[in-house]
């Protein structure tokens, strides 16, 4: 296991990650955010230096044997916590099994959808636009009623509301991560007639775009489509990398990221729940 923690080596696996795109949004996320002033103190490890197989929290090409032997280091994962470990790669499912019943772990796979945003594709892999031959900005959503909802930042006072509606929320740990990424990142929402958000999105230290949600009885006017559009325009202006995955049952997100263009990557994405028994 090697540490890469030099600004130097970290400028370095940026630029490395960036030939990896888009298996290594993940990691590559984490890394460009670790090089704007790492304000989550994430570690990024390898296996080796410089030439390295597998990152962790994110792994490239590697050999599931190599990645089976590093995942089970204790200092790399704390296994007896809840976690959720995301790959690009199917083949991670037996690694993963494997070891979950080694360390008497509870894991559920979820396949998903990977998006990355028009500005981002075409920044860091312009080649996929010419492959799928769609143009590289978003389709502007429709008029929402600007005299009812207005827009706004997320407050750490709403932290609560966010973690009540994010499907991996709903304790306390959740909520003071939440807390940490409104306090870090920008966020956006809209505030309805009673001046508190009414659907909102946000971006984590990975540099994904997450924990997004309309409240009940304003769905379907929009305001999803809406907002995600306004953060992704900010956002690009700051140079953030942008992308976010969709759980391949949810149709509904997943109608709202084609209506605003969001590129689909061709690979698989799967994440692993996994709970201590």
């Amino acid at each position: 296991m090697f540490h890469v923690q030099s600004p130097q080596m970290l400028q370095m696996l940026e630029k490395s990650l960036v030939k990896n795109l888009p298996e290594a949004i993940k990691v590559y996320g984490t890394v460009f955010h670790m090089n704007q002033g790492n304000p989550f103190k994430v570690k990024a490890l390898v296996d080796k230096w410089p030439d390295f197989n597998t990152v962790v929290v994110r792994p490239q090409e590697q050999d599931p044997k190599n990645c089976h032997e590093f995942l089970e280091k204790p200092d790399v994962i704390n296994w007896k916590q809840h976690l959720q470990i995301q790959s690009a790669q199917s083949s991670l499912d037996e690694v993963i099994q494997s070891l979950a019943a080694t360390k008497l772990v509870k894991v559920k796979k979820t396949q998903c959808i990977l998006y990355m945003m028009p500005p981002t594709v075409k920044k860091l892999v312009p080649s996929l636009l010419d492959t799928q031959h769609l143009h590289p900005k978003s389709e502007i959503p429709r008029i929402i009623n600007q005299e009812m909802f207005k827009l706004s930042s997320l407050d750490v006072a709403h932290a609560a509301l966010v973690n009540k509606f994010w499907s991996f929320g709903g304790n306390e740990r959740s909520q003071r991560f939440i807390e940490r990424c409104i306090q870090t990142f920008p966020s956006f929402c809209l505030l309805g007639p009673e001046k508190t958000p009414v659907t909102w999105t946000m971006m984590d230290y990975t540099g994904e775009l997450r924990m997004g949600a309309t409240v009940p009885e304003y769905r379907g006017l929009g305001l999803m489509s809406y907002i995600s559009y306004i953060e992704t325009k900010s956002l690009e202006k700051l140079g953030f990398p942008m992308y976010s995955h969709v759980d391949k049952a949810n149709k509904a997100v997943q109608k709202i990221s084609d209506n605003l263009r969001h590129v689909t990557m061709p690979c698989d994405w799967n994440q692993w729940n996994c709970m201590p028994l």
